[in-house]
């Protein structure tokens, strides 16, 4: 007798839930409004300044590249992007290497405070740099540190750390005992553990404190405003200023030199999105 045939399990829909499409819809109204701004101060570089008058909503007609060359040819355009590098690598550098050392003993060490002292880093979170500039600014001055490359990255390093310590903690926490063990049976150090294992291992929270240092630091204002006053240290947000001061009438340069300006971040931001994204995952999960 032929085996009955069992038909095969009915698959039952999930309807959809009416709140997905609103989040879809709340997501993309809020990637519209950031990447509107960059997108028109972008495309406006390419018309001129009768145009954007005449029509400010509207498309080049026909494209224009005069205004980006025009910047490119400056030579202060190109000094302040040399200032803005030495500045935002230097803070950049500052914040992982000190972060690193200070998350790890935070992490991998057990001692009288450890908590307190913690908590003492992510008060920091709560403190407006704006409110210590003029306390900095004097601190900087009796330092005789005014008009130089340090007045501004020790700041930035310092008012850095305190997010940099609650990333990078919960991942060097989050590596067994067993690792830093059989380090230690072949020989290993702390700081050989510390360089060998733990760093590799803490990729992407190093990318992300380093990312976000990069851009913190290349798009300051207040703090290059007030503490270089010689024009030959100016970043490129100050240039920006400089330039749309010197040429009021002229819009379409001033969104040119804007958007030149903002560029090597957005570009150094995207390309490391991923893993910017992995850090701070494993930030909250730790």
């Amino acid at each position: 007798m032929a085996a009955e045939s069992v038909p095969p399990p009915a698959v039952t829909r999930r309807p959809l839930a009416w709140s997905t499409p609103l989040t879809y819809a709340l997501a993309l109204a809020v990637a519209a409004v950031s990447i509107a701004p960059v997108i028109y101060v972008i495309v406006g570089g390419f018309r001129t300044t009768p145009q954007i008058i005449a029509d400010p909503a509207g498309l080049p007609d026909p494209w224009v590249w005069d205004n980006y060359v025009r910047v490119l040819t400056q030579s202060d355009f190109w000094k302040q992007a040399f200032n803005s590098a030495v500045i935002a690598l230097g803070t950049t550098a500052g914040v992982v290497v000190l972060g690193v050392c200070a998350a790890f003993v935070l992490a991998r060490y057990t001692f009288r405070g450890r908590e307190g002292l913690y908590t003492f880093f992510t008060l920091g979170l709560l403190f407006p740099s704006g409110a210590a500039i003029l306390p900095l600014y004097l601190m900087l001055r009796d330092l005789t540190l005014i008009n130089s490359y340090y007045a501004v990255i020790l700041p930035q390093i310092a008012f850095s750390l305190p997010l940099t310590i609650v990333i990078l903690r919960p991942f060097l926490s989050a590596v067994p005992r067993e690792l830093e063990d059989a380090a230690a049976i072949d020989g290993a150090g702390r700081l050989g553990f510390l360089w060998r294992i733990m760093l590799p291992l803490s990729r992407p929270a190093l990318v992300t404190v380093g990312v976000l240092a990069f851009v913190a630091s290349w798009n300051a204002f207040l703090l290059p405003l007030l503490v270089l006053g010689d024009a030959d240290l100016h970043t490129l947000p100050l240039g920006v200023q400089n330039f749309s001061s010197q040429y009021t009438s002229d819009t379409a340069g001033i969104l040119a030199f804007t958007s030149l300006a903002m560029l090597p971040a957005l570009l150094f931001f995207t390309f490391a999105e991923k893993q910017i994204v992995g850090g701070l995952q494993g930030a909250v999960k730790g």
